[in-house]
């Protein structure tokens, strides 16, 4: 069976997104702002916190930037409006971080601005490596104006460490994760014990100093080592939490690290541009295919 999956999601792509779609459902809360709104009530109801991303990344025009901008706008007023427990996350890509420096760059403290007056977080996502200096110093202009501000650094580079360094200060939220780009082994470690080797010392460093580590991953073995490692060293739980993406089928971990008192914030998908990062999940995780079908033939 699991062959099968993994060849129908290699399949998925070529086939249209009205075939897709049931099986993106479990990885996608929806394209519109009240079903995410949603979804992220019955997490907050459930004891999970969120982080919600508008689905997206390079835009054509400043136009277009400026849409996604006020898209942005509209769910951080949504969010409290709510009482959600939420943050966002922002790819500066989608706010035209290609097109132009300076134009992204004020439109990000546009919205920290908002974010402010809302008292609702947000954390820059990280992107491919061409991007990585740009996002970190429109981070660091950012957290100036909110402290709610974070940033997003991938254990696979090989830089990562040099950049925490750099980072690292009381007012630091950093989200850790391994990394999804396939660069250059001159930049990117290749090998997954190494990989996990640097998260753990990304992480380790976050909390030995006085930053607040988000611990992204879905490495059941990487997660209860880091655990142990915060126990042992008596960390207090106010310093770190755990985080993962939605849909991905890890519900006995999740409900362990909740039961222990830990936040685990779950990252909250939604928009028009499903289908590209759908067709992603799906071939990290061909399983869901099976299960999809299974409960389309009961019905």
């Amino acid at each position: 069976m699991a062959f099968i999956n993994t060849v129908l999601a290699y399949f998925m792509q070529f086939l249209p997104k009205w075939f897709v779609r049931p099986f993106a459902k479990p990885y996608v809360a929806g394209v519109k702002i009240d079903e995410v709104l949603d979804v992220v009530k019955d997490l907050n109801d459930k004891g999970f916190s969120a982080t919600i991303d508008i689905l997206g990344e390079f835009v054509n025009d400043e136009e277009e930037a400026v849409k996604v901008k006020n898209q942005y706008s509209k769910l951080i007023k949504s969010i409290r409006e709510r009482n959600l427990d939420s943050t966002i996350s922002v790819k500066l890509t989608h706010l035209g971080l290609d097109l132009d420096f300076t134009y992204c760059k004020n439109l990000m403290i546009e919205l920290t601005h908002e974010a402010k007056k809302f008292n609702v977080g947000i954390a820059i996502d990280m992107e491919n490596s061409p991007y990585t200096d740009s996002i970190y110093k429109v981070y660091s202009h950012t957290v100036k104006i909110f402290h709610k501000i974070g940033a997003v650094m991938q254990a696979y580079l090989r830089r990562s460490f040099g950049d925490l360094k750099n980072l690292n200060n009381s007012k630091l939220v950093l989200r850790i994760c391994k990394g999804i780009y396939n660069e250059d082994p001159s930049i990117a470690i290749k090998d997954k014990n190494e990989i996990n080797k640097n998260f753990k010392l990304l992480v380790q460093t976050i909390l030995s100093g006085d930053g607040y580590a988000c611990i992204a991953t879905h490495d059941i073995d990487l997660i209860n080592s880091i655990e142990r490692w915060i126990h042992n060293k008596n960390i207090s739980k106010n310093r770190f939490e755990f985080q993962v993406l939605y849909g991905v089928p890890m519900t006995k971990t999740l409900n362990k690290l909740k039961s222990k008192g830990y936040k685990v914030t779950v990252y909250v998908p939604f928009g028009s541009s499903w289908y590209d990062y759908s067709i992603r999940r799906l071939n990290e995780n061909p399983k869901i295919i099976s299960y999809v079908l299974k409960n389309i033939f009961k019905k």
